[in-house]
């Protein structure tokens, strides 16, 4: 028998808008809960969820409640890893990691933006 060789996973970024429809936190943290099972099923590499800053201007509490779900999910080990947007710097070390492990990334529309309204999600 020939020696078979683990197939390298193909990359593949979704984006969410967890912000659209104006949802209640509830229907924003069950969306972002199906959008990662889904993600999961669909065999997408890195999911960047949009849940916005807040018009308070001191963040929002969508953007709040998804940050510490996403920290529940990487702790139980349901997700790889989380990138939030203001971190999402190419001079971060743990985003250089990612980068070098993903150079499709290094085209996302949000490297380097500091943008506070975004999560990145990688995805097992």
């Amino acid at each position: 028998m020939g020696h078979v060789r683990p197939e390298k996973k193909i990359f593949r970024l979704k984006t969410v808008n967890l912000e659209q429809g104006l949802p209640t936190v509830e229907q924003a943290l069950n969306r972002l809960k199906s959008e990662i099972g889904a993600a999961r099923i669909e065999q997408i590499t890195v999911l960047t969820l949009i849940h916005g800053y807040g018009s308070s201007g001191k963040g929002g509490i969508i953007r709040l409640e998804c940050r510490k779900t996403l920290q529940y999910l990487l702790s139980g080990g349901e997700i790889e890893a989380v990138v939030f947007g203001e971190e999402f710097s190419h001079r971060q070390p743990s985003v250089k990691q990612l980068l070098r492990r993903f150079p499709e990334l290094l085209r996302h529309p949000h490297l380097n933006n500091r943008n506070k309204g975004i999560t990145l999600v990688v995805l097992p």
